[in-house]
């Protein structure tokens, strides 16, 4: 793409996030969902290349401008605008001037504060990766505190890699040992929540069993998922929220991530 036009302010807003697994193994997936899905904002997550090397020619030829943390082979997160490029405010988070790892971009596009995050993982559970999982996480808090008392419209878009309640996952028991289940991970989801930031899916749909990440094939055939993708909203948003899904469908095309995409729809003030 030659030419990138200007954020123009668009009465609706489809603001989506994927964690691709990949965004060179993914291009076909994550350009067909593009095409299809044509959201307005979509933040990606373990892109896994380096700066250098990340798609954006394929990502602009589809009618997207992008900003992207990279790091080679491992994590990476970016953010595409479609039909415009957005304005890079902040690449990692504050106080981690040790820290290399490529988890977390933030951007304004279209009047809209958004930040796309790869949360840790953390396993094994006790590890030194679960250690700096709940380090990371405290100071995404810290972090997420000083965007809610901007008083901005924000997204915080992502993989948070934490199954929040047991109505988050198919069977509670089976994982009961894996990191996105202790209670020091959900605990700090929780205390991000009650900064105020609103779960756009549970918003809109309290009771239904949602799952945005299947182990493999297998497990996805059976519904045997977790919901672990999030989009979260500051409170001045939530009063334009219109929908909010997951495109279940990618999850099962040839060669996917084992996230499927999740997205919200914003109707904004003309």
């Amino acid at each position: 793409m030659a030419r990138m036009a200007g954020p123009q302010w668009r009465a609706r807003m489809k603001i989506a996030t994927f964690n691709v697994n990949g965004v060179k193994a993914r291009l076909p997936r994550l350009l067909e969902w593009l095409a299809e899905t044509r959201p307005d904002v979509a933040c990606l997550q373990e892109i896994k290349t380096g700066d250098a090397t990340f798609p954006i020619a394929a990502i602009e030829a589809a009618g997207y401008g992008a900003v992207w943390h990279g790091q080679p082979a491992h994590h990476g997160v970016a953010i595409l605008a479609r039909g415009a490029v957005p304005r890079e405010v902040r690449r990692g988070l504050p106080g981690g001037v040790a820290d290399t790892k490529a988890r977390y971009l933030e951007a304004d596009v279209d009047g809209i504060r958004i930040a796309s995050i790869y949360q840790p993982n953390g396993n094994p559970v006790p590890s030194p990766n679960f250690d700096y999982k709940l380090a990371w996480t405290e100071r995404l808090l810290l972090h997420a505190r000083t965007l809610m008392d901007s008083g901005q419209p924000v997204v915080l878009a992502g993989d948070f890699n934490v199954v929040p309640t047991d109505a988050d996952i198919y069977n509670r028991w089976l994982w009961r040992l894996d990191a996105v289940m202790q209670p020091e991970t959900r605990d700090a989801h929780a205390r991000l929540l009650a900064q105020g930031w609103v779960d756009a899916t549970r918003h809109l749909h309290p009771q239904e069993r949602i799952y945005t990440f299947w182990v493999n094939a297998n497990a996805f055939q059976r519904n045997a998922g977790f919901r672990m993708d999030f989009l979260l909203l500051s409170p001045s948003l939530v009063g334009g929220l219109e929908a909010a899904q997951v495109d279940q469908e990618q999850r099962g095309r040839e060669k996917p991530s084992d996230h499927a995409p999740v997205w919200l729809r914003l109707a904004r003030p003309g």
